[in-house]
């Protein structure tokens, strides 16, 4: 059976790409990351990079990097604040320009991630998936990806996972390059950041209808 276009680019061109726009990026942006961590340490105190496990490919686990953005304030039990307390007004603008996901570019760099791909989420949330969003993983997660250049944070969990797996199911060059672009837009425009009602995405809570 003849392979698609699209399969030989996922197959032999997506990573090899990832890796040259990665790299190319990080040395370019030098500049600007140094920068950020230097505020970031200023600002918000150490560390200065967030890493937290994700699922990638295949939900191999991997440890993601981003710019730290929220305090550690703590109540009088020790428990942390709410997300919507601990995002400082430097945070909020690290999340707005997508400037905290620069890091990112290493996990790209390494092969954890592609330049566009499903977002990677929580470990927590693996086994309250269905066997249609699992399918988010049949492809490396991405820095960012259609449901992103699709309203972000401001659409359903449903209406997310049905982008990722739209994605998975067509995957090609032209598609991976209007989501850079798109991508570009939004965060100039900084649209879909937040949830309407919450400071971040809403948890996952699992699918009821499995």
């Amino acid at each position: 059976m003849k392979e698609s276009k699209g399969g030989i680019y996922k197959k032999f061109f997506k990573r090899p790409m990832d890796f040259i726009l990665s790299l190319i990026a990080i040395i370019v942006l030098s500049p600007v990351l140094l920068i950020i961590a230097i505020l970031v340490r200023v600002k918000l105190g150490g560390p200065v990079l967030f890493k937290q496990q994700r699922p990638g490919f295949n939900e191999k686990i991997f440890m993601m990097y981003k710019f730290r953005t929220m305090t550690d304030e703590r109540d009088e039990n020790g428990e942390l604040l709410p997300d919507s307390v601990r995002l400082t007004k430097f945070g909020r603008f690290l999340r707005s320009t997508s400037l905290d996901e620069l890091p990112e570019l290493f996990n790209i760099l390494k092969g954890d991630m592609s330049i566009i791909g499903p977002r990677p989420l929580l470990v927590k949330y693996l086994p309250l998936y269905n066997e249609h969003q699992k399918r988010r993983h049949e492809v490396r997660p991405g820095l960012s990806g259609l449901a992103q250049v699709s309203g972000r944070n401001a659409i359903s969990w449903e209406d997310k996972f049905n982008l990722d797996v739209n994605y998975v199911d067509n995957v090609s060059f032209m598609n991976d390059w209007k989501i850079i672009f798109s991508t570009i837009k939004k965060v100039f425009v900084r649209e879909g950041i937040n949830s309407e009602t919450a400071a971040t995405m809403e948890p996952f809570k699992g699918d009821l209808y499995k």
